[in-house]
């Protein structure tokens, strides 16, 4: 694959869940017993190619959730969560890491790695977001029970709608070029 398909890629895959987010799932009808939001946008970050350097990562995950900031006028709650999980995710895909390495050419994908793998992967670093962001939201510690109701129930629809993001459109073999 060459580096303008690459890039032509991550700026619609960017787009799509941006698009997406704003336009079909953070609106008030769209909560999961009232405590759950579907941060489906999380998803450009989450799936990026592994080999993506650390610098890229961090100015994607700021434009990435600057852009639903402005969208929906949340003061930079959005795009300090999304950097929080741009800083994290080498980190737990260190911790990770099979016992082979990585491949240059792999993917976050359940298909690859495995349903553990990816559970592990997905839970993890969503909930590590959730929990940033919802506290940010409150700006206290007032209520923790209802944030971490929010914080679980939003793991929960969050982490679902990308499971299934992942099973219908990822490949489930390895594309060999």
């Amino acid at each position: 694959m060459s580096l303008a398909w690459t890039i032509g890629r991550q700026v619609l895959l960017f787009v799509l869940y941006v698009s997406v987010y704003v336009l079909l799932l953070d609106n008030g009808s769209v909560v999961l017993f009232g405590l759950g939001w579907n941060f489906f946008y999380l998803g450009f970050l989450l799936f990026l190619p592994i080999s993506t350097p650390v610098a890229l990562q961090l100015a994607l995950g700021f434009v990435l959730g600057f852009s639903i900031d402005i969208a929906h006028d949340t003061g930079g709650l959005h795009a300090a969560a999304a950097v929080l999980l741009a800083y994290l995710r080498p980190w737990v895909l260190r911790l990770l890491t099979p016992r082979d390495g990585y491949d240059t050419q792999d993917t976050v994908n359940v298909h690859q790695m495995g349903w553990q793998w990816f559970l592990v992967y997905l839970l993890l670093l969503v909930g590590l977001h959730h929990v940033v962001y919802f506290f940010l939201e409150l700006g206290s510690f007032q209520h923790p029970l209802i944030t971490l109701g929010r914080v679980g129930m939003s793991i929960l629809f969050t982490s679902t709608a990308l499971l299934i993001v992942q099973l219908l459109f990822f490949p489930v073999r390895r594309s060999r070029s």
